[in-house]
């Protein structure tokens, strides 16, 4: 990966689509922890919109510049002040239309993240981050009830007892027990993070556009206790009548890398 830090004013976050399609949004305001305000957040669904209807798109890679990955939503933008047009619910939208992207999606989590960015990440398909990085989830110390998706999402992907564990102390987790909750999918040292984020990128851009994209909306889901059988079956039919099936036996066959296009 490419280092995102390329010394561009601060500002919304940044998408760039590179060759093989693989996408890369960062959260590009590191003086503040690259916390979110509501333009952001607008910005970020103008993105995720983008990539969901590129068909050339084949893996979304979101991370942050800095030393953070992200200070999570700007509290001062929750005050009284704030304007009654404002979205109550602009935040949890946010993090759901990430998660319904049907490109794979990978957190490179450059450093530390807190609040509501930690399930910004959580709504991404993996997450790497580095050793010396940490997670606190402090709603309960603001007197804030987190928003219900946001918990259902921690509770299927994460387990009760963590969950609970995460948002009723609103402690500081470390790196390695994120790892072992399965928050983290790897902990590397920060010179090893740009490595290992591009081999789960290169493996999930060499497989089948059409079967990676369909079973990852099948098993959230079956994890959300949302599928339809119908569905379901209608996604492995359609793969099962696909030319990338076709290409992949026939890869397989004459034992060479595939090439799929996606149809």
């Amino acid at each position: 990966m490419d280092d995102p830090a390329d010394g561009s004013e601060p500002g919304p976050p940044r998408l760039r689509l590179a060759a093989g399609g693989v996408a890369t949004i960062t959260l590009n305001r590191p003086r503040h922890l690259n916390r979110l305000h509501r333009e952001d957040l607008a910005m970020l669904q103008r993105h995720f919109t983008q990539l969901a209807q590129d068909p050339a798109a084949r893996v979304l890679v979101l991370t942050g510049s800095g030393r953070a990955f992200s200070a999570g939503f700007h509290l001062g933008e929750l005050d009284e002040s704030a304007d009654a047009t404002d979205d109550p619910e602009q935040f949890e939208r946010t993090v759901e239309q990430l998660e319904a992207l049907p490109l794979p999606t990978v957190a490179r989590l450059n450093g530390s993240v807190y609040g509501g960015a930690t399930d910004l990440a959580l709504a991404c398909d993996f997450r790497v981050g580095v050793t010396g990085m940490e997670l606190r989830m402090p709603a309960a110390s603001l007197g804030l009830h987190f928003y219900p998706s946001g918990l259902m999402r921690y509770m299927s992907r994460l387990g009760l007892a963590a969950a609970k564990h995460l948002f009723l102390l609103a402690d500081t987790v470390p790196a390695e027990e994120l790892l072992r909750i399965g928050y983290l999918d790897r902990l590397v040292a920060a010179e090893a993070l740009d490595a290992t984020v591009r081999h789960l990128v290169d493996r999930l851009a060499a497989n089948a556009p059409l079967a990676v994209r369909g079973m990852k909306l099948s098993l959230n889901e079956l994890a959300r206790g949302q599928a339809d059988a119908a569905t379901l079956r209608g996604r492995e039919a359609h793969c099962a009548a696909s030319g990338d099936l076709r290409e992949g036996l026939a890869a397989f066959a004459a034992r060479r890398p595939p090439r799929f296009s996606g149809s």
